[in-house]
């Protein structure tokens, strides 16, 4: 598939990627230039306020707009960067193919982003509307198609004189974090690599370069399973003075060198992270934060001056004395701006309309927080795979913990709200497998690391996990047994090696479904409303030792 530009397109891009073009002739000597990078990542289709009036890309455009001005009042430069994954996380976005937050991005200003993996979670032609709609690059320097790199690695930018490069790099784990479809002829190579290979190019054209990365901040590089992230590529190339980050969604404020403040408290100072002399910032996830690096460059230098995260209208439980609790903002509430405001209503308007069908209740809160799935059993996790299981009479399930996006709150529950646990469209599948088979998957699941989107839910089975490899298992209250023939459910993605599993689907009783399984886990909760939350608790169906 051809994802070329226009040929104009192509041709400033070549003004500013050709190894001897450069946009001025450079800074001048002594002189001080005041230059702020504002920065978001994984907005994940939050282009609307929620329903606690947090974030939302009109606040946004609030706070970027003032920035702007003020920077602009006292004689610097601004610039302002997307860390990757503008798709996928809101059925109003994801309805309509995160047209109105790439709109949004437009009116917003921004001026690059990196691919994140997220903008392959639909077929190619939908990730070609979109680049063709941005109004600025989305940038990669490791994605490559049929040995081309398929997005420009970098733009250069001219700040009064000084030359900012920045480079875009994608996880290479994109490959096994998306359906195998949409990546056909698709390669995702060495990020650091390949870094290592652009930056000469790039210093040759730049006196700044920044990373725009879609590759995780990991505590002291410990990235664990995944591929590695800004820490382990700022220790190993040499030459990036910042790195504006995004996929593990977290702040990336340092308590100490080397050690994540994993409790970091909105509108509080953030100190970022530095590696080996490199910046590394994160605004943790959904336009929750504006990013603020306010830079001083001079002869060479790139001094960062003071740094923010600026919590976007984020509100904090507050109780009173008669043991209400009611929400607060954590900072001054910023107003909505009107603008962006008419851009987008039509769009929010459209995807209520289309999602607010009341399917089903729950008595209770059922965890999918990212936090609670990807690290322990969990309620969410059980109702999905019991979902798949009663759907396609299946013995047990396996699910994923990357395919669970939110929580269902106590009460009602709408087909809006289904949407935003499974939002990808993946279908459900099953495959016939002796207990020595079984055996052998739920091994690989068992290894699959806690904080990862690998990490296994199940239902329909019990399991000890002992050191990280299953000592017993039981199917249906009984013993496995090694030539018993069992069937499993699991989604497209993980049977077609997503997230590192076992590939099934050259297994001789290999069946898709068809079905959507969010439209699977509609007909569930609708069918057995009220859910009781207490019957879908894992107790100790998993045992790890």
């Amino acid at each position: 598939m051809n994802f070329s530009r226009p040929a104009v397109y192509l041709l400033i891009a070549a003004s500013v990627a050709g190894c001897a073009i450069s946009p001025t002739a450079g800074p001048e000597k002594d002189k001080t230039y005041r230059i702020t990078v504002m920065h978001t990542n994984d907005h994940h289709g939050r282009f609307w306020r929620n329903s606690d009036g947090e974030y939302g890309m009109s606040a946004r455009k609030t706070v970027i707009d003032g920035i702007r001005n003020e920077v602009a009042a006292s004689g610097g430069y601004s610039l302002l960067l997307d860390g990757g994954d503008v798709n996928t996380g809101v059925p109003e976005s994801d309805l309509q193919n995160a047209v109105p937050d790439f709109k949004g991005m437009n009116l917003l200003g921004y001026q690059a982003m990196a691919v994140g993996n997220h903008e392959f979670d639909k077929p190619l032609p939908v990730l070609k509307m979109q680049r063709d709609l941005a109004q600025f690059p989305m940038l990669s320097a490791n994605i490559y198609e049929r040995g081309e790199r398929m997005f420009a690695p970098y733009k250069v930018f001219s700040l009064g004189g000084v030359r900012v490069g920045v480079m875009g790099l994608t996880t290479e784990d994109t490959y096994k974090l998306v359906h195998p479809d949409n990546v056909k002829n698709i390669e995702f190579r060495s990020a650091i690599a390949e870094a290592t290979k652009v930056m000469p190019e790039l210093r040759r054209q730049a006196d700044v370069v920044i990373a725009a990365t879609h590759m995780g901040h990991y505590e002291d590089g410990r990235h664990g399973t995944q591929s590695a992230g800004d820490v382990e590529m700022a220790r190993t190339v040499k030459g990036i003075d910042l790195v504006v980050g995004g996929h593990t969604q977290n702040p990336a404020c340092m308590k100490a060198e080397n050690v994540l403040d994993r409790a970091y408290v909105p509108g509080t100072p953030c100190q970022p992270d530095r590696q080996n002399g490199t910046w590394i910032v994160q605004a943790h996830e959904w336009g929750k934060y504006v990013g603020r690096a306010d830079f001083e460059y001079r002869n060479g230098e790139f001094k960062l001056v003071k740094y923010a995260l600026i919590p976007i209208n984020l509100k904090k439980p507050v109780k009173a004395a008669d043991g209400k609790t009611s929400l607060l903002p954590y900072a001054q509430e910023i107003v909505e701006d009107k603008e962006m405001l008419a851009l987008l209503s039509p769009y929010q308007s459209f995807g209520q309309e289309k999602l607010g069908m009341e399917i089903g209740a729950t008595d209770a809160r059922l965890e999918g927080d990212r936090a609670v799935v990807r690290a322990k059993p969990a309620a969410m996790g059980v109702l999905i795979a019991r979902a798949m299981m009663d759907k396609t009479r299946a013995d047990f399930a396996v699910l994923n913990a990357g395919g669970v996006r939110d929580s269902l709150a106590a009460g009602k529950i709408t087909y809006k709200d289904v949407l935003k646990v499974q939002p990808f469209g993946n279908t459900v599948v099953t495959v016939d497998l002796s207990g020595a088979e079984v055996m052998d998957y739920l091994n690989a699941a068992a290894k699959m690391s806690a904080g990862s989107g690998a990490f296994p839910q199940f239902a329909g089975i019990k399991l000890v996990i002992t050191a990280g490899a299953v000592s017993s298992a039981s199917i249906r209250n009984a013993p496995l047994e090694a030539t018993k023939t069992y069937r499993m459910a699991v989604n497209n993605f993980q049977a077609a090696g997503g997230d590192g599993y076992p590939k099934l689907t050259g297994h001789p009783s290999f069946v898709n479904s068809g079905f959507v399984d969010a439209d699977v886990l509609r007909a569930y909760v609708t069918a057995n409303s009220p859910l009781k939350a207490s019957d879908l608790e894992p107790g100790d169906a998993v045992v790890r030792r």
